[in-house]
């Protein structure tokens, strides 16, 4: 982990609360530790004329995340336990 704790977040305004509230949380028990939020834009906030089924379902709000987190680019995400899908992704814990 880097010296800056990168934490992954969609751009919705539900997802950046949890993620400010998760930075708070972090903060308050790491006084020390720098936060910086990676807003990530995902297919599922991206693709707004198609039903998710008919686009791949639950995973459409965490693929980008989950691909960041196994390439290193972020050191945790943040998002709604309602959008993961059902497996963890290979790579992943929850």
């Amino acid at each position: 982990m880097s010296s800056v704790l990168r934490i992954g977040s969609r751009t919705s305004d539900l997802a950046m609360w949890q993620t400010r509230r998760v930075t708070a949380l972090l903060q308050a028990a790491w006084p020390d530790l720098v936060c910086e939020v990676v807003p990530f834009v995902t297919k599922g906030d991206k693709t707004l004329d198609q039903s998710l089924p008919a686009i791949g379902g639950k995973g459409l709000f965490t693929a980008e995340l989950e691909e960041s987190l196994r390439a290193g680019a972020i050191d945790l995400a943040v998002h709604s336990l309602k959008d993961l899908p059902v497996a963890n992704a290979p790579g992943t814990v929850l």
